[in-house]
């Protein structure tokens, strides 16, 4: 599922540095951009945003919901703007040298409180709220730049997780409304053998094309969430973990037995481009896949 999110039409005083756009991640799309001072135009987005200040001190007013908020953002700063929340005014006042966009789709953030949470979406909205400093936010911030920084070979399945675990955050701590949580110790107990064996099935079948967590959750009929922690439980690693251990000893086998080109094997094993793979090859091995497909026609 592709995203464009309203950055461009938005931020038109700024300058995008970074884009998630060609990496084919679904359920969210990140963007590092700078900001020059200046007055923004009224936006009704129909994505849900979270901005993250990186670097620098820079002061925001803005006005959506009815609310005027005046905010003195420094490094860990956030603002939030729910989707079909009209943005009228916002005003940069001094340059934002780097921010980090986060953009979650409607329809999945709806999927996430409905399926993960056993929350009715309807019943639900999030605050226009700027926060001073929110320690999960930060942090699944710092691992979507990570991978936006140097592709993983299971960069998808791990974005795909942030932005399911980033919207439950949301929904417990900054809805309008009080939300009563369920327990969720159940989801926490090991996959049972026979659900673990089909899914493993699935992951060797299909290694060398894109799958998503919600596939594997399907295979094991439950959900993401409940799926992700049993699995976790019953691995020792959380699906990503697993499928980039795969996924590597795919890459070993292709270059050791086959001809096949780097970039086709680069391609098989979930990367955007040969340059990606080559990086992440030599990081894990110790050593570029061309000279390791050398060693191994020497061996």
């Amino acid at each position: 599922m592709g995203m464009l999110g309203n950055s461009v039409d938005k931020y038109v005083t700024g300058r995008m540095l970074q884009t998630s756009n060609d990496r084919r991640w679904s359920h969210l799309l990140a963007e590092r951009w700078s900001h020059e001072p200046g007055d923004l135009p009224p936006q009704l987005p129909r994505d849900t945003e979270i901005a993250i200040l990186l670097r620098g001190n820079s002061v925001v007013d803005r006005e959506g919901a009815g609310m005027r908020q005046r905010t003195f953002g420094r490094k860990g700063t956030v603002w939030l703007c729910p989707a079909g929340i009209r943005e009228d005014f916002i005003r940069v006042e001094n340059q934002m040298q780097e921010c980090l966009h986060l953009f979650l789709p409607g329809k999945p953030f709806d999927d996430t409180m409905l399926r993960d949470l056993d929350i009715d979406p309807s019943g639900i909205s999030i605050r226009y709220e700027a926060i001073d400093q929110d320690m999960f936010i930060e942090h699944v911030a710092e691992r979507i730049l990570k991978e936006l920084e140097q592709e993983s070979s299971t960069g998808r399945l791990l974005i795909e997780s942030l932005g399911r675990a980033l919207s439950a955050h949301l929904v417990h701590t900054y809805s309008a409304t009080a939300v009563r949580l369920r327990q969720l110790n159940a989801g926490q107990r090991p996959l049972d053998a026979k659900r673990l064996s089909r899914v493993t099935e699935f992951i060797d079948a299909s290694v060398e094309r894109a799958f998503t967590v919600e596939d594997l959750a399907s295979v094991a009929c439950m959900s993401p969430a409940h799926f992700s922690r049993s699995f976790k439980a019953a691995t020792g690693a959380a699906p990503h973990e697993y499928v980039s251990r795969q996924r590597l000893d795919l890459a070993k086998r292709l270059l050791a037995t086959s001809d096949r080109p780097l970039v086709d094997i680069a391609y098989a094993t979930g990367f955007s481009s040969q340059a990606n793979f080559n990086r992440a090859f030599r990081k894990a091995v110790g050593t570029t896949p061309s000279l390791y497909r050398a060693q191994k026609v020497r061996d």
